[in-house]
């Protein structure tokens, strides 16, 4: 089948890329002359693990183009896919204008009938808008096409994005007639092979279902960042309720784990255009304002980690800190909303400096982050804790689980270990040398370790058995 998708972004360029691989001929169009000028160069404007081999394989294969031209790519396609960026308009609302804009290009150019599906994230009623617009466009023109528009959110992963779409663990069809809902169903059989799993509705409920999975997954995710506040102050340990919870197969584990806040391009922006849809028709949310609200506190508790650890030693001003992790999560470039901005300005502001790095976002970050000759940009992590007070682990890569902290420790001024991830043993790293703190567990502090490892155990009895008080870490 020939296809047409419009936008190249990370839903647009995985997506054509994804279908191409699939063996149906791609056009990849963008407005954007430089972007496409890289892509024909086979160079990547983001960063997808495995998505470069698979555009140039399939570019080689002559299944996959790049253009910006409206004329040749609507002319030569029977389905055209809208995935443009959808960003946040000041009130919070989902900003439509470059949807409205795909859709005025393509009633200019249609010859005959087309499928316009809609992959970007669009508040309900985005598709009557379109057809609006395109019944209008073609009016003008005097005109008489047939069309259809179609709902088709994606559920992509960054870091994870062509495993999503390659094996989709749903498809969703807003389809207006059987006629549309055949076609695009067709074009997705090859992805999966369970039927089931290609769930068709009417064409409202499918604008809403995107909206409605990244709210339950923020839900999950602010729900168990306030629960580990409350782990703090009462002496629990957040890993421990987290497998208690999750053994129970109505909550399952996906998605409990706590951190520093979730941020990247689709999560915040969601909760916010869901938030302001309901208000348009005067319906209240107070579960998603909440979910919101805890995680704007939640990029916030590091940072107070941090500050409450050197207000006996000094205070922050002039301290350095080495951080770990710029991107929003492992496996992307992407900085939007990260929790590592929040924690550097915070940083900045208290007079501290910071030394920063990223194994793939330093660029990105570069561009996103504060202009400030307190920020030090590091090669690699032993450079980010060279001289420094203390190391904060925000973004959890693979790399970043093995290092080498004896060599981290004697290259750093202080010994004190933030973890926004919770990816390491507090009494190891107690161990180790550092003063350990997470995220919903009681600090491991190096001086406590030191003491219970060298207190001498007691004789044990005759049985053969410690008394408890014997027992190191009771």
């Amino acid at each position: 089948m020939k296809l047409l998708v419009i936008g190249t972004g990370y839903v647009g360029l995985v997506t054509g890329t994804c279908f191409a691989e699939m063996g149906h001929h791609v056009t990849c169009l963008d407005i954007d002359a430089e972007k496409i000028a890289m892509l024909r160069r086979g160079e990547m404007p983001i960063y997808e693990p495995g998505l470069k081999e698979m555009v140039l394989r399939n570019v080689e294969a002559g299944r996959l183009r790049f253009i910006t031209d409206y004329k040749s790519g609507v002319s030569d396609s029977l389905v055209c896919f809208i995935a443009v960026d959808t960003p946040q308009s000041p009130n919070g609302e989902a900003d439509l204008s470059k949807v409205r804009a795909v859709a005025r290009s393509l009633a200019m150019e249609m010859d005959g009938y087309r499928a316009i599906v809609i992959k970007s994230t669009v508040p309900v009623g985005t598709a009557k808008e379109v057809s609006n617009i395109i019944t209008h466009t073609l009016e003008e023109r005097k005109a008489s096409v047939e069309f259809d528009v179609i709902s088709n959110p994606e559920f992509l992963k960054e870091g994870d994005a062509i495993n999503d779409c390659m094996k989709p663990d749903r498809v969703i069809i807003g389809a207006p007639n059987k006629r549309a809902e055949e076609l695009i169903k067709e074009l997705y059989t090859a992805f999966t092979l369970s039927h089931d799993r290609i769930l068709t509705m009417d064409v409202p409920s499918a604008e809403l279902t995107k909206y409605a999975a990244n709210a339950m997954l923020a839900l999950r995710i602010s729900f168990m960042n306030e629960l580990s506040g409350i782990c703090e102050l009462v002496d629990a340990d957040i890993n421990h309720v987290r497998k208690g919870i999750g053994a129970d197969q109505r909550i399952g584990y996906k998605f409990l784990y706590c951190g520093v806040g979730f941020g990247g391009a689709c999560f915040p922006k969601d909760l916010r255009a869901l938030q302001a849809q309901a208000r348009a028709v005067n319906y209240t949310t107070p579960i998603l304002s909440a979910a919101e609200t805890v995680n704007i506190r939640q990029k916030q508790v590091l940072g107070r980690k941090i500050s409450a650890y050197f207000s006996n030693r000094g205070g922050l001003e002039g301290k350095t800190i080495g951080i770990l992790g710029l991107a929003f999560k492992p496996n992307t470039d992407d900085v939007r909303e990260a929790p590592a901005r929040v924690l550097v300005e915070q940083l900045l502001e208290a007079g501290a400096r910071v030394r920063l790095f990223d194994p793939i976002a330093m660029e990105p970050a570069k561009k996103s982050f504060p202009k400030d000759p307190h920020i030090y940009w590091a090669k690699d992590e032993q450079d980010a804790a060279k001289g420094a007070d203390a190391l904060a682990l925000v973004t959890e890569w693979r790399q970043f689980r093995f290092l080498d902290f004896d060599v981290l420790k004697e290259v750093m001024a202080g010994h004190a270990f933030f973890d926004g991830r919770n990816q390491y043993n507090g009494r190891e790293m107690a161990q180790k040398g550092f003063d350990y703190f997470c995220i919903g567990q009681k600090p491991h502090l190096r001086s406590q370790e030191q003491a219970l490892t060298s207190k001498p155990r007691k004789k044990t009895s005759a049985s053969g058995e410690h008394s408890p008080a014997g027992i190191p870490g009771v």
